[in-house]
């Protein structure tokens, strides 16, 4: 089994699909890890590795932590994402395609590995376990190996099927089919149309966790079953991964979910409806694939490694979104095991008063996409995604002593410093950090047909007192944790 030609157009596609999703995520890196693990960033990797092993977080960013290496290997990536999207790794030899597909994973890895809470995410670990098995997919120079098309479509099964356990284990209200009635109000980040879908009649919303189990729990065993079934099995995937991206941003997850469908498509499926893309394919491969043993190895390798997902699947006390190794090579996935019934928002202000009294002014601090002002509409993220504003979604679920980085995000806006604040939406506190914040908690609603704003809320309390770089236990704190020099002013 060293390679067929049935799936080189399948790998085409996949790899070009692969290679934007690597850049968007190397891009997000770019714009994002100074203000989140950098030198002075939220959770500082220096600190970070002085509490981990390299066997723990294998990275390159234990050769060097700074600042201009982090910015140097995420652009890195995004160079060799777009190489391989524009096809150049394709053009002189099946083991250059290998090396860069190779290096992608790598630096991805190196990334994901130390960005702490930041990088918990199931697409985090979807992205490198499929990126690893694209290393032996080869060039469109060589035939590809089926037996990599069959581990992909393993990797499918496990996100979709263990998506479709975790949830009709979990909440209660998929059992009953009212999830939906919830989740599109309550989701991290809402995007534009989500405001529609949570006004759809409640028989829609019904029919749509219907549909999700149908898609989650029956139509996986179709990815393994005969030519039309499996094509069938895809295309009904891709239409739910559609309507998700629709409905909300969930960064790349439905996006690299789609680019795995591909696996259950075969090069006569695809010419007929691509048949342009089709037309730019070499002449059959003249080099060799991978020598039969390496693919064979990998199969072991991967089948070794599924173990202890498929047993985590099928536990009752299944986890969500978990790696068994620290490189990411086989993980259980999930999502929305529980849904929220009420939203919760914590919202940042600031104070240029010296003094707060009960007539001080507070200014909102605004966030790039999370819900604030009732009257902007939800953005459209996907497929990039907004860090920060994830984590306030669930800090806003729980307290600030579960979410440390709040309080150094609080440090970080009176002191005014300008990569954690780049994280943030527009400053409105341009000429000089406020002297005061605070965080207060609210409960958010969707408004109804016909009024003006996106949302409505209700205050609930104080989230965070007022806290300023005078208050000797804030800056304590700070001092303690390595986020601030005492001898800051």
């Amino acid at each position: 089994m060293g390679g067929t030609s049935d799936y080189a157009l399948t790998r085409f596609v996949f790899q070009r699909l692969l290679a934007f999703l690597y850049a968007v995520a190397f891009l997000i890196a770019a714009n994002q890890l100074k203000g989140l693990i950098g030198s002075r960033g939220l959770l500082p990797l220096r600190l970070f590795l002085q509490r981990v092993s390299f066997w723990e977080a294998p990275s390159l960013f234990w050769l060097n932590h700074s600042n201009t290496f982090l910015l140097a290997l995420s652009w890195l990536g995004f160079a060799l994402s777009m190489f391989a999207l524009l096809g150049f790794s394709d053009l002189y030899s099946t083991w250059l395609s290998v090396f860069v597909w190779f290096l992608l994973w790598l630096l991805y890895l190196s990334i994901v590995n130390v960005g702490q809470t930041f990088y918990g995410f199931g697409w985090e670990m979807l992205i490198l376990e499929t990126g690893f098995l694209a290393i032996f997919l080869g060039s469109m120079r060589a035939p590809p190996s089926e037996i990599v098309i069959w581990l992909l479509r393993w990797v499918l099964f496990r996100l979709m099927f263990g998506a479709g356990m975790i949830k009709i284990r979990g909440d209660s209200c998929w059992r009953d089919l009212t999830c939906l009635q919830f989740h599109y109000e309550t989701q991290p980040l809402p995007n534009p149309l989500s405001w529609y879908f949570h006004h759809l009649p409640v028989w829609a919303n019904r029919g749509g966790v219907l549909f999700n189990h149908f898609a989650e729990l029956i139509v996986p065993f179709g990815y393994f079953g005969p030519r039309k079934v499996r094509i069938a099995a895809g295309l009904i995937t891709i239409v739910f991964q559609g309507i998700l991206i629709l409905s909300g941003n969930l960064s790349w997850l439905n996006c690299i979910t789609i680019v795995l469908c591909f696996a259950c498509f075969d090069d006569r499926f695809l010419t007929s409806i691509l048949a342009v893309i089709g037309g730019w394919l070499p002449a059959r491969a003249a080099e060799m694939a991978y020598p039969n043993f390496v693919i064979y190895a990998l199969a072991a390798l991967v089948a070794l490694l599924s173990i202890k997902p498929a047993l985590n699947i099928l536990s009752p006390a299944q986890a969500m979104n978990a790696s068994f190794d620290p490189l990411h090579l086989v993980n259980t996935y999930g999502a929305f095991g529980s849904v929220t019934r009420e939203r919760d928002e914590i919202v940042i202000e600031g104070t240029n008063d010296s003094i707060v009294t009960e007539n001080t002014p507070w200014t909102e601090i605004p966030f790039k996409g999370k819900p604030g002002d009732l009257f902007r509409r939800p953005p459209q993220v996907t497929p990039y995604h907004f860090k920060i504003d994830w984590q306030m979604w669930f800090a806003a679920m729980s307290s600030y002593q579960y979410n440390p980085w709040l309080l150094n995000l609080m440090g970080k806006i009176l002191q005014g410093e300008k990569d954690a604040i780049e994280l943030l939406g527009p400053n409105p506190f341009p000429g000089a950090p406020p002297k005061f914040v605070r965080v207060r908690s609210y409960k958010y609603h969707f408004t109804g047909w016909g009024e003006k704003a996106w949302w409505k809320r209700d205050l609930v309390g104080e989230y965070l007192p007022p806290l300023s770089l005078n208050d000797a236990a804030f800056r304590s704190i700070l001092v303690d944790q390595g986020w601030m020099d005492e001898k800051t002013e």
